[in-house]
């Protein structure tokens, strides 16, 4: 999944959306810079996660992929936006 990608899934009038990064240290930087509410990492980024925990506690954290220290993990580009809101993920019993 490209940066690019992720971006156009996220993408809302609700929201600014910064820059984006390539790696952990990008995105670190641009966490402190920029104060944002909610983080999305996809990729293999744990150690991310755990820096953003430690520095910003409170902040929420959406993943596209199972990574410890998040607080949602979207499973498809779909269900990003979702997520980033805060609503449930699609899926449980149907009646």
């Amino acid at each position: 999944m490209s940066l690019i990608e992720l971006r156009r899934a996220t993408v809302s009038a609700d929201w600014e959306l910064a820059p984006g990064a390539t790696t952990a240290d990008e995105a670190i930087a641009q966490v402190e810079q920029e104060r944002p509410h909610i983080l999305v990492v996809a990729g293999p980024y744990a150690d991310l996660i755990a820096a953003v925990r430690e520095r910003f506690p409170a902040m929420r954290v959406v993943a596209v992929r199972d990574l410890p220290g998040a607080d949602v993990v979207a499973t498809s580009l779909a269900e990003v936006r979702g997520a980033v809101r805060g609503r449930p993920r699609p899926g449980g019993p149907v009646r």
